[in-house]
Formats: structure tokens, C-alpha cells, sequence
């Protein structure tokens, strides 16, 4: 058999066809189930059932057909890795290795906190397009910019677009790749510091984080060479021992005030920490957390899977509910188009195309593994995704929106608060909220927005289920330091990424900071790009309606739409390639996220309902101002607040433009080859065997 057919699935025998077709009867059953369920409470394993199948399917014959047919694999053609082998960039690495760390980079918080908001909807929308939207288009868009990057000697996003479509959609792919990108750690940041403001447990923990790291980078490359077992061992027992140690602070009132601060506060370290993870050597820092976290965050969700399918806990929350109509507390806007934006990494990420291009392709040994790697790599963060939305509607919905409603919304004091939220058909009492947060360790979990810590309670309460009711803070704070883990893994990468991308575009003008090996240019770019995020980090921790409200909507608009632009890149070099009649496989993705993002942003721009449009909201804001309605103290502040909800009108006014120019352009580069035109030619490095045959790459 050729090294060609050996990359693709071999054909189904009789068994096997029976077997996939019981497996595809009990996936439809299970979805089914799900999407006619009315009344009385399902049982959270449909979903585990549903997710295992639809997954198994989707890999066996969807990406195999992408693989064969569509990509047309080459496992007999020597990739970047091996071609420039630097040693530094470009190193064939083992295809598992490469697995984790591209998990490791792809896996924000996205999936733990998208499905966690969303659940305001009902565990329905979400759970389908969680399911729907990873096969036919997260799984393929991280397939296919893998592939073309690799193909491309590992060229960025931004590159291709350049290569691929000219002048005008390069540009506009450079502006949005990177203005994106300033908006997705931003929130990443919002994220973890809603979780540990107030908390000296969750802070402490995820402080010990970074040394801990720094310790392991240390080990690994200094004191211990080699030895990655030993380092590995070393590193999870510590991070264990930080969740006890956090434990212990918070009971010493001498140590736990160190660890006590407001939103405000929390955001200038975490700030220091994205400027320190960007300048740093990448062995010290951003390596050892990836790593470490790969292990975390696959041995965490495997065991949450676990656990559900032991206890098999009923869902609460109802499949649909009333806030579909737009009057939802924890964000605004209606069932469509929101549901699709808010779940953004669960289902289909344009963070991902950063990853997959330009990082990834440099260390690909094989390009049989990017099935694996690309394909596989996001149906493992869609499961998480499916696993998260479990651990948010296991809640008793009261609790859940007690936690997640912002103080503005439903009132600063918690008898305002219960008496809201029991209005709207979800009983919750303060003296549940107060049993519930002494069991968790915290003071209190009533507006503690931003998705985190109620994902930590119904993650905790289905551990301590499983594996020990008496220690049920110790696994809430363990499931806060599990999603720190995430965000900031991508919070530094980003950050860095970011860095990159800025010094490839003043190194065209000042070629001196195009240099990642001159250390001025190094600071000066890192300092911008914190600079940048850190605004938006900063004001969304003062906004009274927790930043979250206002900011997470722009961000799965621009996570979405830098998806979109990624599709369009893919759509166009398909049909250079001549291969026009498999260009729906990237086409109704496209299609579909161009009509999303689209709708979305007009609503956010132009909805007249203040709770929703930027432009009605920053115009409300500024009556009350000019009428002196609004308390002297709160004058500077509401100042601000109308500034950022108009700058939030503009970024996603220019995400819709750059977007919508390169559809148009990729139309018109499309149209030109299709009428044999003159275009852009193909940029893919011209064919190469290879001489990688050792077992521990090729196997």
C-alpha cells in the first residue's frame, strides 16, 4: 500500500458498517432526545452520549472525506518542519506533542465561559450548535488553515490573505486579524478577574500559578535536562499543593487581606503579567503553563465526564427559556443571532486560524497528523464546551442567574436580587446564596459575572458528588485555578502572537522592530500591545454592569467574524486550486457566520433598546448627563462608560467593513479565476519529499 492511501481511512467491512450505523442510531436518538424534550428534567448523559456520537461521526467520514478529497493529504511530502529544521521555529515534533500543545493554545475560555452565558437561552440552542457548529465548521475551518499553511512553508493568516488575494484583502485581513485580537484578550482578562476578585483563595491559587511555572521551565531546562516525567510530576503536585495552600491563606486573617482586591486592581497585575509573559524567554514562562495545562485541562474535563456519567445529575435548566426575546440580565439580545456569537470557541473559533497557521504548521512532522491535530484538536474543545454547559445547567437556574446577573441589573443587595430573580419563575432565596457560598469558601457569589464561577460551582458540586462531598471548596477553588489555566494560557500566547504580528508590520517602516532578537523593539511593541488589551481590560472592571454585559457580545462578533476571514482566505484557495466543486465545504460555513456576525453587529449598533445597542446606550447615558440626573459621584464615571460604549460602536463598525471587504474580495478573486482571468497566483511551495522515516514521527 502507498504512503498516500495509508493517510486515508481504509473502507468499511460489513461489521464496521453495522457497528457506525448503531452508532449514528443512538447519536440521532440522543439529539433527538435533547431537541423534543419538554416538561420534566433530562438526564445530563444524553448529552455525553450525543457528543461521543456525533464527534465519532464526524471525524470517521467527514474529515476523512476533507482529507482525501477535498485537501488531497500527502503524507510523502516533506512539511516546514522538516524543510527549514532550525532547531528554534521550525522542529519535527512528535505527532502527540504537537497535539497538546496545539490544544493547549487553541483552548481558551471560550468553551468553559461561551456555553456558561449562553445558558440564559436554556441548555438547547447552545448544546446544538455546540455539536453543529464544531463538525461542519470549527473542526474544518482548524483543518483547512492548517493544511494551507502548512502548504504555505507556515505562513500566517494575514500572510496568506496577502498572497492569496492581493494588496486590498491582505490589508484588510492584517487590520482585523490584529484590532481582533486586542478585543479577544481583553476579555480573557475580564474573565479571570471577575473570578478571583474578592476571592484570596482563587487569587493566591492562580498567583502560585506563574512561579510554579517558572520553577518547572527551570527544571526541565537547567536543573533536570530530560527529564519530563520527573518535571511533569513535579509541576502537578505543585499546582495541587497551590489549591490547599490557597485554602489555608484564606483562613489566615494576617495573610488573606494580601490577597484581597478589587476588580480594578486585579486587572493592573494581570496587565504586568501579559507584559512580563510577552518579553520573557519562552522556555520560562509560556512553555511550562502550556504544558502544564495541557494536562490539566484534559485530565480535568476526561474526569468531569466521568463523574456526570456516575451520577448522571438531571438538567434544571429548562431547554428553553423567556429571555430568548432579547430581555436576558446577563447579556441582551434575542435567540438569533446571539446564541451564535456568545458560544464562540465552542463551536467555531477565528482564534484558532492564529494557531493554526504560522504556529502549529512549523511543527508538523507529517501531514497525515493534521486530521488529528486539526480536525480532532477542536472536536476535543467542542466536548468541552458540551461538558461546561452541563456544569452550568446541573444549577438550579435561581442560583445561576443569582451569580451571573449583574448588580445593576437585578440590584446591589441581595434581597433586591432574590426578589428579581424569583419574579422570573427561578426561586432563589438569600439564605441559599449564603449556604451556598460558605460551602464554596467564598464571602459571596451574587454578581460574579463573567461566567467563571458558577461554571466552579457546578463543576465542584458534581466532584464532590463523585469524589467527596466534604471537600467542596477545595473543588471549587480547584475548578477556578482549571479555568485561570485556560484564559491565561491564551492570554499570554495571544499576547505574544499579537506582539509578533505588530512587529511584522513596523518592521516594514522600521526594520530594526521587525527583529524579534533586538530587545527594544521587544519591549516597545509588547508595551503597546498590553497597552492596547489593558484599556479595555481596565474599564470593563469598572463598568457597572460587570464589562461582561457589553463586552462579551463584542467579543464573539469579532472572534466570529476573524473566522470569517479565515474561510474566506480558505474559499479562495480552493478555487485556485481547481477545486471549485468542494468549495461549499468552507462556503456554507462562511456563509453562515457572514449572516451571524452581520446581524449581530447591526443590532449592536443600531437596536434602539438601551440594553443592547451601543450607540442607544452611550445616547441614553448622555440625556441623563445633560438633564443632571445622574448623582455627582457618578458623573466621571458614566463619562467613561458613554466613551467605551461608543469606541465599542466604532470597533465593531470597522470589524463589519474589513469583514465585508474581504467577501467582496474573495468573490472577486474567485470570479476572475473562475473566468480565466488574471489573479493572485497560487503561493504553495512546490513539492518536496520527504526523509522523515523514523517510527517515533511517522507513528
Amino acid at each position: 500500500m502507498s504512503a498516500a492511501n495509508d493517510a486515508r481511512p481504509r473502507p468499511l467491512t460489513p461489521l464496521g458498517m453495522l457497528l457506525w450505523f448503531a452508532v449514528a442510531l443512538t447519536g440521532a436518538a440522543a439529539v433527538g432526545g435533547i431537541a423534543l424534550h419538554r416538561g420534566e428534567s433530562i438526564n445530563s448523559l444524553w448529552f455525553i452520549v450525543a457528543a461521543i456520537c456525533v464527534y465519532a461521526i464526524g471525524y470517521r467520514f467527514y474529515s476523512a472525506f476533507i482529507a482525501a478529497k477535498v485537501l488531497v493529504i500527502d503524507p510523502t511530502r516533506a512539511t516546514p518542519a522538516e524543510r527549514f529544521n532550525d532547531g528554534r521555529d521550525f522542529v519535527p515534533t512528535n505527532k502527540w506533542i504537537v497535539f497538546g500543545h496545539h490544544f493547549a493554545a487553541i483552548a481558551g475560555p471560550g468553551p468553559l465561559i461561551g456555553p456558561t452565558l449562553a445558558a440564559q437561552f436554556g441548555y438547547l440552542p447552545g448544546t446544538l450548535w455546540i455539536l453543529i457548529g464544531a463538525v461542519l465548521g470549527g473542526c474544518v475551518q482548524d483543518f483547512v488553515i492548517l493544511f494551507f499553511s502548512t502548504r504555505r512553508n507556515g505562513r500566517s493568516l494575514g500572510q496568506m490573505a496577502r498572497h492569496e488575494l492581493g494588496p486590498v484583502g491582505g490589508i484588510a485581513a492584517l487590520l482585523g486579524v490584529m484590532t481582533i485580537m486586542i478585543i479577544l484578550i481583553a476579555v480573557l482578562g475580564l474573565v479571570v478577574v471577575n473570578a478571583m476578585k474578592h476571592s484570596p483563595w482563587a487569587t493566591s491559587t492562580v498567583a502560585a500559578t506563574i512561579p510554579i511555572a517558572i520553577l518547572i521551565g527551570l527544571y526541565m531546562r537547567n536543573i533536570r535536562p530530560g527529564r519530563v516525567l520527573e518535571g511533569s510530576l513535579l509541576g502537578l503536585a505543585l499546582l495541587l499543593f497551590a489549591v490547599w495552600g490557597g485554602g489555608w491563606i484564606d483562613h489566615q486573617p494576617a495573610l488573606r487581606g494580601w490577597f484581597d482586591y478589587e476588580g480594578p486592581d486585579l486587572a493592573l497585575m494581570v496587565i504586568g503579567y501579559g507584559f512580563a509573559a510577552a518579553v520573557l524567554p519562552v522556555w520560562l514562562l509560556l512553555a511550562p503553563r502550556d504544558y502544564l495545562s495541557t494536562f490539566m485541562k484534559l485530565g480535568t474535563i476526561i474526569a468531569l465526564a466521568i463523574a456526570i456519567v456516575v451520577l448522571r445529575p438531571d438538567i434544571k435548566m429548562p431547554a428553553l427559556t423567556q429571555f430568548i426575546d432579547g430581555t436576558g440580565p446577563i447579556f441582551g439580545g434575542t435567540l438569533f443571532p446571539f446564541v451564535f456569537i456568545t458560544i464562540a470557541c465552542g463551536a467555531i473559533s477565528g482564534f484558532h486560524a492564529l494557531i493554526s497557521s504560522g504556529t502549529t504548521p512549523k511543527l508538523l512532522s507529517n501531514e497525515r497528523d493534521m486530521r488529528m491535530i486539526g480536525y480532532g484538536g477542536m472536536m476535543m474543545e467542542s466536548f468541552v464546551a458540551i461538558m461546561a454547559m452541563i456544569a452550568a445547567t446541573v444549577l438550579d437556574p435561581g442560583v445561576f442567574f443569582a451569580i451571573n446577573s449583574p448588580a445593576g441589573v437585578v440590584g446591589a443587595e441581595p434581597a433586591a436580587a432574590v426578589a428579581m430573580i424569583s419574579s422570573w419563575g427561578f426561586p432563589v432565596t438569600v439564605e441559599q446564596m449564603e449556604t451556598l457560598a460558605r460551602e464554596m469558601g467564598e464571602a459571596t457569589l451574587f454578581a460574579r459575572t463573567g461566567g467563571a464561577p458558577s461554571l466552579a460551582v457546578g463543576m465542584a458540586s458534581i466532584f464532590a458528588s463523585a469524589f467527596g462531598a466534604g471537600l467542596l471548596a477545595m473543588w471549587y477553588h480547584f475548578a477556578i485555578m482549571f479555568e485561570a489555566l485556560f484564559i491565561l494560557t491564551t492570554l499570554d500566547a495571544g499576547t505574544r502572537v499579537a506582539r509578533f504580528m505588530l512587529q511584522d508590520m513596523l518592521g516594514n517602516v522600521i526594520p530594526a522592530l521587525g527583529r524579534t532578537s533586538w530587545y527594544p523593539g521587544v519591549l516597545l511593541t509588547s508595551g503597546v500591545v498590553v497597552a492596547a488589551w489593558g484599556y479595555f481590560l481596565y474599564m470593563g472592571t469598572i463598568d457597572p454592569l460587570g464589562g461582561i454585559n457589553s463586552l462579551w457580545p463584542l467579543f464573539g462578533i469579532s472572534n466570529q467574524m476573524l473566522a470569517a476571514i479565515a474561510l474566506c482566505v480558505a474559499t479562495t484557495i480552493l478555487i485556485k486550486s481547481r477545486k471549485a466543486r468542494y468549495a461549499w465545504v468552507t462556503v456554507v460555513p462562511l456563509t453562515w457566520l457572514v449572516t451571524i456576525t452581520s446581524s449581530a453587529a447591526w443590532i449592536k449598533l443600531f437596536s434602539p433598546e438601551v440594553g443592547i445597542g451601543f450607540i442607544a446606550k452611550a445616547n441614553d447615558l448622555a440625556a441623563k448627563l445633560g438633564a443632571g440626573s445622574i448623582p455627582p459621584e457618578k458623573i466621571a464615571q458614566t463619562q467613561q462608560i458613554i466613551f467605551n460604549q461608543r469606541l465599542d460602536a466604532l470597533l465593531t463598525m470597522l470589524f463589519l467593513v474589513l469583514t465585508w471587504v474581504l467577501v467582496i474580495d474573495t468573490l472577486r478573486v474567485s470570479l476572475r479565476v473562475l473566468r480565466g482571468r488574471a489573479h493572485p497566483p497560487l503561493s504553495e511551495a512546490p513539492h518536496e519529499p520527504t526523509r522523515l522515516v523514523e517510527d517515533w514521527v511517522r507513528d
